[in-house]
């Protein structure tokens, strides 16, 4: 399927083809570039230039350049432009021009990735979508994702975080959503803001790209929900909140825990709604009520919303469920875990926190006669001077007092490491790498399993820990049981 042909991609960016060339998709990574891709050779850690003839090689349609690179043919198929960033955001506004699908963005603290991928699978119903594979949020996956946008799209996702001010509503401004939605605002980011209001308003700025006649969703339920209306009203032709308060328009009246399954009923003009979710966790089922409420605004049937939704689990490090079996001979000697690994904020800490709390654990199949909750807990980045602080209050939190073990990874969950009682106080160790090499040891049959932190603490080493004890034969004793 044809992309950008170089007449197209040239009249975009404004640059100049070399040669005439046809892409069928758009890549900025040669590790995972496909055959027929138009290479993007932006220069952020390392110079794209650098890999350009590498990416020729592997089979790249041209390459999108702001110079020809040292070592490349002048008959290269290349599209040269001043600016290689700026070029990429030029090919994703004229992809976004050119489709008619309905346009929807989403931005939050908490849960932006899982409510995107929950929204792709729920309009997967109705027709084409188009959204990022991976949490291409930024100043170049969202252009990036836009120029991967074929013209038959029918919904497009689109994804829009920040890590300074001012940075959502240029974004926003590109993608230009029919539907945006803001799923929390929570304590992230603290370093590059003064206090939760200000990320209130960063939050907010996703309602300034709205298009004519435009749809505003937010969170009701936060306690700057008030930032976030105003700006809804200012900038949306619709506007609604979604939450557990009363007066939320889609209102979530109930949320139940049925085998690990969700299960919800919500209100939202007049009509009651069941619906339920792959996956334990209240947060899911909340974030649901916005995929189901961004439907009923674009006029769709209901009944396959509500059926598809109840077909998406959230993905590996973003509170996947595994089963971890211990013994071969043994069928029932499993564990499980919950793989969390991929972001942390003291929001979603203690959404996941509570899940496992919840979490039904099996007695009298392993060496330790009962089942127990534990907890890997990795340091929570770019929360600023309160950090430790943040660390230690989730030692307060219920769902904490409720976990039989509570192991930490990093120099700021020392801080809760001390705060813990000394009954619910594990390991704490420096580094992910040195709890992968000693959790196993600490973990038996009928236990669940939670990991999770913010993703430079690396805990998928530690997750890959857990997995790799299902295929090792015989543990040694359980310790600290």
């Amino acid at each position: 399927m044809t992309l950008w042909t170089s007449a197209e991609a040239a009249a975009a960016t404004g640059g100049r083809a070399t040669t005439d060339w046809v892409a069928e998709g758009v890549s900025i990574d040669t590790r995972t570039l496909r055959a027929g891709d138009l290479f993007v050779a932006l220069t952020a850690a390392r110079d794209g230039h650098d890999f350009v003839a590498q990416a020729l090689e592997n089979g790249a349609a041209a390459a999108l350049v702001s110079r020809v690179p040292d070592g490349i043919s002048a008959d290269a198929p290349l599209l040269i432009v001043p600016d290689v960033q700026t070029g990429l955001e030029a090919l994703g506004r004229a992809a976004r021009a050119r489709t008619s699908a309905k346009v929807i963005g989403i931005t939050g603290s908490v849960g932006k990735t899982s409510t995107k991928e929950m929204m792709r699978t729920v309009l997967a119903a109705h027709g084409a979508v188009h959204a990022a594979e991976a949490s291409y949020n930024n100043h170049w996956g969202v252009p990036l994702t836009l120029a991967r946008m074929p013209r038959e799209t029918e919904f497009a996702v689109i994804e829009i975080g920040m890590n300074q001010p001012g940075e959502i509503a240029p974004l926003s401004k590109m993608a230009r959503p029919h539907v945006a939605l803001v799923t929390i605002v929570a304590p992230a980011h603290l370093e590059a803001f003064e206090s939760i209001d200000g990320i209130a308003h960063e939050k907010a700025s996703i309602f300034d790209g709205l298009e004519t006649g435009g749809t505003a969703i937010w969170n009701g339920d936060v306690p700057t929900c008030g930032i976030l209306q105003a700006n809804a009203e200012k900038r949306a032709a619709m506007h609604l909140s979604f939450g557990l308060s009363d007066s939320c328009d889609m209102r979530v009246v109930s949320i139940r825990d049925e085998n690990g399954v969700s299960v919800a009923q919500a209100r939202y003009a007049g009509a009651e709604m069941l619906y339920k979710i792959d996956a334990p966790g209240r947060h899911f089922a909340l974030n649901g009520a916005a995929v189901l409420a961004t439907c009923e605004v674009l006029g769709l049937d209901r009944a396959l919303s509500l059926a598809a939704i109840g077909r998406w689990h959230p993905g590996a490090g973003r509170g996947a469920h595994v089963t971890v079996m211990l013994d071969g001979a043994d069928p029932a000697a499993t564990l499980a875990l919950f793989d969390d690994a991929y972001n942390a904020n003291p929001a979603s800490m203690a959404a996941s926190l509570t899940v496992l709390a919840d979490a039904p654990v099996q007695n009298d199949i392993g060496r330790v006669s009962r089942g127990r909750r534990i907890a890997v807990l990795g340091d929570m980045k770019e929360l600023g001077p309160t950090g430790p602080e943040l660390h230690a209050a989730l030692a307060d939190l219920a769902a904490t007092s409720r976990l039989d073990k509570v192991h930490c990874v990093g120099p700021l969950m020392r801080s809760l490491h001390a705060a813990l009682p000394k009954e619910r106080r594990g390991l704490w160790t420096e580094t992910a790498q040195d709890m992968a090499a000693q959790l196993p040891r600490h973990l038996d049959a009928g236990d669940v399993v939670m990991v999770k932190g913010s993703l430079s603490m690396g805990l998928a080493r530690v997750v890959d820990a857990i997995q790799n004890m299902g295929e090792g034969g015989p543990h040694a004793p359980v310790e600290g049981s």
